[in-house]
């Protein structure tokens, strides 16, 4: 048993933060920036709520993070009353926000220069995924602090990489984005031809799914798709703000993602239509519409 914090309770911190206490056995204190939703969080799983950051991170082995973009993580790391300010020697802040390379870089340098440990490690499989302690965690940092870290992390995960140094991880998140774009947006086109067509979806489906084409997307999603249910976890807005962060990036290093800015300007037709709160296969609505 380790002595955990956890910043930001939002859809996914929520339950990532059960699965530390519950799974775990950690002894978990927990902060949000609106204090109630950490009350609650107590009240279901027992632990503490802190008044600040600065405060859940205080005497703390493990401080885990997930907020929503570069600006709130600087405001919960390094900002007045921040986990910084209140992180031990040799203690490690695991960062589990998808946010930018260069605030992961920034922020592991100054944990290096106070004498702890720095882990960028965003993740995928969306709100589903944190309830069910399935996630996959793309990590940047060093070995021997990934190596400590590591065997925490496991309570919500279903597979932890070391992909390379500081960075790496956002950087993993960023492929892992941009892949979804495209696979979710040739999902879309598919179906819509096929509904079209007049072809039985399922049973385009049913043959499709068991040969190339096949993918999680099309095995979790179609039947939502084609139905034109779109409350299934993670939000247009929050993918536009991730594949932002990607085009960023690849303006600075020269990555090619031309299909990639053509779906965030889907997404942004989406919301449009006032979709900024379905989920990410909604891209279907506006060849629908």
């Amino acid at each position: 048993m380790a002595k955990v914090a956890f910043i930001g309770l939002g859809v996914m911190g929520y339950p990532m933060a059960g699965h530390l206490k519950a799974k775990g056995g950690h002894d978990v204190t927990v902060y949000n920036r609106t204090a109630a939703k950490a009350e609650q969080w107590v009240a279901e799983h027992g632990g503490t709520a802190a008044p600040t950051p600065k405060a859940a991170a205080e005497g703390c082995d493990f401080v885990f993070c997930c907020v929503g973009n570069d600006d709130d993580l600087r405001a919960v790391t390094t900002g007045p009353d921040g986990a910084f300010h209140g992180m031990k020697d040799g203690a490690v802040f695991i960062d589990n926000t998808t946010a930018s390379a260069n605030v992961a870089r920034e922020l592991y340098e100054i944990a290096v220069s106070k004498g702890f440990g720095f882990l960028d490690a965003p993740v995928s499989g969306g709100q589903a995924g944190a309830e069910n302690g399935q996630l996959t965690v793309m990590v940047g940092g060093d070995q021997a602090v990934f190596d400590k870290a590591e065997p925490v992390i496991q309570a919500y995960a279903k597979m932890v990489g070391l992909m390379g140094e500081a960075g790496a991880g956002q950087l993993t998140k960023m492929v892992n984005q941009i892949c979804i774009a495209g696979l979710v947006q040739g999902l879309s086109e598919g179906i819509h031809m096929a509904m079209v067509s007049g072809l039985d979806v399922a049973k385009v489906i049913a043959v499709i799914s068991k040969g190339a084409a096949q993918s999680w997307q099309m095995e979790n999603r179609w039947s939502t798709m084609a139905a034109g249910k779109f409350d299934f976890g993670f939000a247009v807005d929050w993918m536009r703000k991730d594949l932002s962060i990607c085009l960023e990036e690849a303006r600075g290093n020269g990555a090619h993602l031309p299909v990639t800015a053509l779906v965030d300007q889907f997404y942004s037709d989406v919301q449009a239509m006032d979709g900024n709160r379905w989920d990410t296969s909604s891209l279907i609505a506006r060849l629908q519409k």
